[in-house]
């Protein structure tokens, strides 16, 4: 404990270079702490919406997965309803979200323009996956009968169009048989996803209409809804042998191409800054420890001569190092924090990404094993740079020592 209390002493000696090496140590440490926070916010942010978009599991025919379609749900799942209800007997199954996808034209009578067509079960699609379309102009869908079939037109689409909720469209597909299939609807409403490009062709309509179009009890695929999206590696495989023979499983992380791009990216970019950072906090550390090993020279030829051995001296230089990396590293922390709960009521929003229409809100993740492995990580840099950078010192000989000027 004397020891300790020796480095504390000895850091206080020259209170203005401690102070601005502390003060590096902390900035170095928030700075590490906000770019791991934003990352870990938006890794989050990015799992979450893939979950939710394409189910914790999807279920489908192998084939569907493994080859293209020659014709509209080739590799579709057949008798839905008995795998429906295999798959809700499974304890972790929540929702079960049935989906459609198919091609082809959508005519105002002047024009036609090609489609990205979706079906869906709306009652339960905008129930469990709540507000993901940002509704311009109408209502979302409902699975009330009406005598013309309704449909969500992307915004871009609908200006193309030209047409508004209660508009008059037509359909045009290709059956499962191959043959040409058109059908009257009318606009319910618009929509935006944010992603313009999709909005040129996007199109949502009931799991009826769509089979309707399509002339086919089939269904494209199935989302799973657990309990919790992180059981989804545990369970796939139970899922998978439920659903039963010519079926297979995916994970969300499987459907989810843009978020492993995104972390891939993340991970380097943030990865560099945190070794940027990490070298200049050690060269700061290394240069103020050297300073106060210069100028204590005599000082250690005196203890030496003292007594002192070269391994005490080290293990003093060490703890100098530990407080002032502990001290900057708890600063830095805190001012991360307080940066972080700003962020979360501020409301502040970032940029639209490439690609993108809107913006995000900018927030910081607080994950208390993130800061203590941060705050762990400086004090032993801070230690270790003392100590290396003391042993020469402290091996020094003794007359070698008392005689520097």
């Amino acid at each position: 404990m004397k020891w300790f209390k020796f480095a504390v002493l000895n850091t206080l000696r020259n209170r203005r270079r401690s102070a601005t090496t502390l003060l590096i140590a902390a900035l170095g440490t928030a700075a590490i702490l906000l770019a791991a926070g934003f990352a870990e916010y938006t890794y989050q942010g990015l799992a979450e919406s893939a979950a939710r978009d394409a189910g914790h599991l999807v279920v489908a025919r192998s084939d569907y997965f493994q080859h293209e379609e020659d014709t509209p749900l080739q590799y579709g799942i057949d008798n839905y309803p008995a795998l429906r209800s295999r798959l809700l007997a499974d304890p972790d199954v929540r929702y079960l979200l049935p989906r459609i996808q198919f091609s082809g034209l959508v005519s105002n009578g002047d024009k036609s323009v090609i489609m990205m067509a979706t079906g869906i079960d709306p009652d339960s699609e905008f129930l469990i996956k709540g507000p993901f379309l940002n509704m311009k102009e109408g209502s979302l869908l409902s699975s009330a009968k009406s005598d013309t079939p309704q449909i969500l037109v992307g915004e871009a689409l609908a200006k193309t169009l030209k047409v508004h909720p209660g508009s008059g469209l037509t359909l045009l597909a290709s059956t499962t048989d191959g043959a040409l299939n058109a059908l009257d609807v009318q606009v319910r409403g618009t929509f935006s996803t944010g992603v313009p490009e999709y909005d040129k062709r996007a199109l949502y309509t009931d799991l009826e209409t769509a089979q309707r179009m399509l002339v086919t009890q089939k269904i494209s695929q199935l989302g799973v809804y657990l309990s919790d999206m992180k059981l989804a590696d545990d369970d796939r495989a139970r899922i998978e042998a439920t659903a039963g023979k010519g079926f297979t499983t995916q994970t969300w992380r499987d459907q989810a191409f843009f978020y492993k791009s995104v972390r891939e990216l993340y991970n380097r970019i943030f990865g560099a800054l945190g070794g940027i950072i990490a070298i200049i906090v050690l060269f700061v550390i290394a240069n103020a420890m050297s300073m106060s090993i210069i100028e204590r020279t005599r000082e250690i030829g005196t203890l030496r001569a003292l007594g002192t051995l070269p391994q005490q001296l080290t293990r003093i230089f060490a703890m100098e190092g530990a407080v002032l990396g502990g001290a900057g590293a708890l600063v830095g922390a805190v001012l991360a924090l307080i940066v972080s709960v700003i962020l979360l009521y501020a409301g502040i929003q970032m940029p639209p990404p490439p690609g993108r229409s809107v913006g995000y809100p900018l927030s910081v993740s607080i994950n208390p094993l993130i800061y203590a492995l941060v705050v762990l990580g400086v004090v032993v840099l801070a230690t270790l740079c003392a100590t290396l950078v003391s042993r020469r010192s402290a091996r020094k000989p003794i007359v070698e020592a008392l005689n520097h000027v």
